[in-house]
């Protein structure tokens, strides 16, 4: 780190340049490859050639006249530059099968790309779920080695989530189990219906959270109450959560089943008028600086601020104080 940060303090580093440096290093600090897995990945990293080639082959041929698990909703009018993540696996309670996590990590990577999408609402449209976890009967038929391939398939799909560059809400109307929660987790944002039940339940499973929960659920409510809930496999509800912190907001439930995916949206609604490259930079400056010493996050911030003054953004946030009117963001 010492190391990093001399080089960052040189003459002629610029701001963006210095920035970059800084996060790839943390990146590859933070997220180190695993030299075994290499050769045994097809491109985007996730998919062992030995151990799913031959069957997942066939379920491609099979589910191939079958409808998209996840679909994306693009807002228009006064909504546009929000998008929806719509979970729909109705067989299966959204359950975390190959399929599905394919097209979610292929939708998730186009989004990474757009600049037009300001935020991001994951949620479902199977009644009373949100994502059931892993699909068991699935990973009943899989070996040792599928079973260690698949999981870390989702890790890096939760991963991809939560590098998004634009903010996320996860909105949870129903049932957030196991790696249902994980999902929501790597969403920067929650809300809850207060029916909802939400728990790592792995445990109960004989597991343990594999796909970032034991990491990112100590981040959220606190080291203490997060191994309470993992050791346990205990179950909260909406209002249970809110009080603990996992979720930002938490509604009674309505006659539609959608009081959480409102609530997102109206959530939404409130982020959208915001400067679009500020609250970008502002979600990497508290992304990256949460993983290092205070120094090195101040550091990050720095940078971050540094990026958004030359602006046009920043200058029509300015013009619009001093004229009182609203601003009018283009995200330039």
């Amino acid at each position: 780190m010492a190391t990093l940060l001399r080089r960052l303090a040189m003459p002629g580093c610029s701001s963006r340049r210095c920035l970059g440096v800084f996060l790839r290093e943390m990146h590859s600090r933070t997220s180190p490859l695993n030299p075994r897995d290499g050769p045994r990945l097809l491109a985007g990293g996730s998919l062992p050639l030995t151990a799913y080639s031959s069957t997942h082959s066939r379920w491609q041929h099979t589910k191939a006249a079958d409808p998209p698990e996840v679909e994306l909703h693009r807002l228009e009018g006064e909504d546009n530059g929000i998008v929806e993540v719509l979970m729909c696996r109705h067989k299966a309670r959204n359950a975390l099968g190959y399929v599905f996590v394919s097209q979610m990590r292929g939708l998730v990577s186009s989004l990474s790309e757009d600049s037009a999408v300001r935020v991001v609402i994951f949620r479902s449209l199977v009644p009373g779920v949100f994502c059931a976890g892993a699909d068991l009967k699935e990973r009943a038929r899989m070996n040792d080695a599928m079973s260690d391939s698949f999981v870390h398939m989702l890790r890096t799909l939760m991963t991809q989530i939560a590098s998004l560059p634009m903010p996320t809400i996860a909105a949870m109307d129903g049932a957030a189990l196991g790696g249902g929660l994980e999902m929501a987790l790597a969403c920067d944002l929650r809300t809850a219906a207060h029916s909802a039940q939400m728990g790592l339940i792995e445990t109960t499973r004989g597991l343990l959270p594999g796909a970032g929960g034991s990491q990112r659920l100590p981040r959220t409510v606190g080291m203490t109450l997060a191994k309470e809930l993992i050791y346990t496999g205990k179950r909260v509800g909406g209002q249970k959560a809110l009080e603990m912190g996992l979720v930002n907001r938490s509604v009674e439930q309505n006659e539609t089943g959608d009081a959480a995916h409102r609530e997102a949206l109206g959530l939404a609604r409130e982020i959208l008028p915001q400067a679009p490259i500020a609250v970008r930079l502002a979600k990497e400056a508290m992304d990256r600086g949460i993983q290092v010493d205070i120094t090195s996050a101040m550091k990050i911030e720095k940078m971050c601020y540094a990026l958004v003054i030359p602006t046009k953004d920043r200058k029509e946030g300015m013009d619009a104080f001093i004229e009182k009117r609203p601003p009018r963001y283009t995200g330039q």
